[in-house]
């Protein structure tokens, strides 16, 4: 079976040693792989792309995500400019607000108003691109205020406009996207089934209200994915990220529009202590198929066929949480035979 269009395919990095990082760069780069994402989990992202964009030539970098909250808009907006120098003009900066237990809870933000404050530091980010080089205006938002006055001119960039993905797991992000973004990044937890009757809709609507076109944005969907003969062993070693994304609370709405309300407030528990791994028996068979792709090669590609009219890219992944980096190892290679030749 074959993709009505090819989408580009994405995958992702994590700091590892730098002889295992450059080497992984370079495989997924002559595989095929068209993009290569590094996201926040706890530290920032940038360290990562930074070995990539000097092991590569060819593949588009991105953040995914940098959390916004996490650091100052000039601080984002200074990794942007040197990553785009580094990579010779292949860095996109992709922006998200991860959830108040962990923005508050673990990296001390004050940040209360998640949305808003995503708008103005994309705001903030692209002025400070713009004009970092020639002088910078004053820049004054709710959120982050800042006059530049003893700034000295930094290097000229390599483009003074990079692109900007904003992510999104419910309908007030994708507007967002949709408003000011440059791409929209879905949520690894999306079902197809959420990406196409609840997430296009949104997106589709909030794009005629912003007076854009849908060429206007990329949309780069990310799912996971755990080909192979042994179903029963994927769903086992799926489970642990199911309950680490089930178990935060403010994810309970989506949880509960997908029917598995009961699940995600069993799981908070285990995350609250600390130990969302034990709590990964809890997570049934019949959601670990909602939101990730299991079984041979047809099976994984037909299930990203639903989506390929809708997404300019797609980044699927290995459910990562608890995985052994073997049979990290090993769904890598599956997905990449099942679809990046294709």
């Amino acid at each position: 079976m074959t993709m009505p269009k090819r989408p580009r395919y994405w995958s992702v990095i994590a700091p590892m040693p730098a002889a295992e990082l450059t080497a992984t760069c370079r495989m997924l780069e002559a595989a095929g792989v068209d993009g290569l994402s590094a996201p926040q989990v706890l530290g920032p992202p940038w360290i990562p792309l930074a070995v990539a964009a000097a092991a590569t030539e060819r593949v588009q970098l991105a953040s995914g995500i940098a959390i916004a909250a996490a650091r100052s808009p000039f601080e984002t907006a200074m990794a942007a400019l040197d990553l785009d120098r580094l990579s010779g003009g292949r860095f996109t900066l992709g922006l998200g607000t991860s959830v108040l237990s962990w923005t508050r809870g673990i990296f001390g933000s004050t940040v209360e108003k998640q949305v808003s404050h995503l708008r103005e530091t994309v705001a903030a980010v692209r002025h400070i691109v713009a004009g970092a080089h020639a002088g910078l205006t004053p820049f004054e938002g709710e959120f982050y205020r800042a006059d530049f006055r003893e700034l000295q001119p930094t290097p000229p960039p390599v483009r003074t406009v990079i692109p900007i993905w904003i992510a999104a797991l419910r309908a007030k992000m994708v507007a967002l996207a949709a408003e000011v973004g440059d791409g929209l990044i879905g949520h690894p937890m999306w079902s197809i089934e959420w990406t196409l009757e609840r997430m296009r809709p949104e997106l589709e609507m909030a794009l005629a209200r912003a007076g854009r076109r849908r060429e206007d944005i990329e949309v780069n969907l990310w799912y996971w994915a755990a080909p192979g003969p042994d179903v029963a062993q994927a769903l086992d070693d799926a489970r642990p990220t199911m309950a680490f994304y089930g178990g935060v609370a403010q994810y309970e709405p989506f949880f509960a529009a997908h029917g598995f309300a009961d699940v995600a407030r069993k799981l908070q528990t285990a995350v609250q202590r600390g130990d969302y791994r034990s709590a990964a028996r809890l997570v049934p068979d019949e959601m670990v198929r909602t939101f990730v792709a299991v079984g041979d090669r047809d099976a994984v590609r037909a299930r990203f066929a639903a989506v390929a009219e809708f997404a300019d890219s797609l980044c699927i992944v290995p459910p990562v949480y608890a995985l052994a980096p073997e049979r990290m190892m090993a769904y890598g290679a599956g997905i990449a035979e099942a679809l990046y030749g294709s």
